[in-house]
């Protein structure tokens, strides 16, 4: 039996992660007939975006800018490419059903997290903060819901004690790779390995604003480091008040004495001071202190913790507020 004749796929795709999966398709030879973007204008204001005209100008492949994919001129242009198969990755808008019936075979995408699990967004950064020791990443074909597509692939990882959101995903684009390689050789062949999702099981996670980052000193230790390292870069971050200022907290750990050192003080959930040998910026939590690593005062550098303390706060500490005074 003769293979069928190669799929012509139609890429969307706007920040880094869609640029590496398009390498993927260009190195296995993909005919890809169309990529389509965001307008500069508008991809300027996405964390993450990605310039594409110089991989579409290498192989040659026409660039489409849009304002919203869904838009009756990007489906229009869509619908004369006549493609069998779009792929979609690094993109925030959901395909709706004029862009979905247009392939032969299906529009397929990822979702950062081991499907149906962690559905909606954020999926990594609410994985870090719920304080999962395991999360994934799903290939699958996109349908009208949001996130309930079947699965084509599925890859599982560990979340360790330092991971990130930025390292996650790192293990997330890694993923995708994999499962292109996987996945493509068995379009080409004329099968679709779709698994239906068990819905009955599925989690839908709410979208995060950058105000949502304000820390809350009354929760543990170990809470607030995965808070604040499921916010650090490349998302707008974790962050307190101190003396009407809004501080930001880019990296931080729990905080112990260190052998001969002073025993635990009683926890005083918020009071930033420097102490310990040798010196650190700590602030109390719910049970305990967090050591503030990397700090940055809106607008100005980001510094280490240990400088700011020692340049910023009197010797006695100050209390973290919740809000601007």
């Amino acid at each position: 039996m003769s293979r069928p004749p190669e799929p012509r796929i139609v890429f969307i795709g706007c920040v880094e992660e869609g640029l590496r999966s398009l390498e993927t398709l260009l190195a296995m030879h993909a005919e890809v007939v169309a990529v389509f973007t965001l307008r500069p204008d508008l991809a300027a204001g996405v964390s993450g975006a990605v310039a594409w005209e110089g991989i579409t100008s290498a192989h040659r492949i026409p660039l489409r800018y849009v304002r919203n994919i869904n838009d009756e001129d990007a489906v229009d242009a869509m619908r004369v490419l006549a493609p069998d198969l779009v792929v979609c990755v690094g993109w925030t808008q959901l395909l709706r059903h004029e862009i979905l019936r247009l392939p032969r075979l299906g529009c397929v995408g990822f979702h950062a997290s081991a499907l149906p699990r962690y559905r909606g967004r954020a999926p990594v950064n609410w994985a870090i903060i719920h304080g999962e020791k395991e999360t994934g990443n799903t290939m699958m074909l996109l349908d009208d819901g949001v996130d309930t597509g079947d699965i084509l692939a599925q890859r599982l990882f560990p979340i360790d004690d330092e991971d990130t959101c930025a390292t996650i995903y790192e293990k997330v684009a890694r993923s995708e790779d994999e499962m292109i390689r996987e996945v493509l050789p068995l379009i080409r062949h004329g099968r679709m390995p779709r698994t239906r999702q068990d819905h009955a099981s599925a989690t839908v996670m709410p979208r995060r604003r950058p105000a949502d980052g304000i820390i809350d000193w009354a929760r543990t230790t170990r809470q607030l480091h995965d808070w604040v390292r499921a916010l650090t870069h490349p998302y707008p971050g974790a962050f307190t008040f101190v003396d009407g200022a809004r501080l930001f907290v880019w990296k931080a750990r729990a905080w112990r004495p260190g052998p001969g050192g002073p025993p635990p003080s009683v926890p005083r959930p918020g009071w930033l001071r420097v102490a310990g040998d040798p010196p650190r910026l700590l602030a109390g939590t719910l049970d305990g202190d967090l050591e503030l690593v990397r700090v940055q005062v809106e607008g100005d550098a980001e510094i280490d913790g240990t400088e700011f303390g020692r340049d910023r706060l009197p010797a006695a500490g100050v209390k973290a507020g919740e809000g601007a005074s």
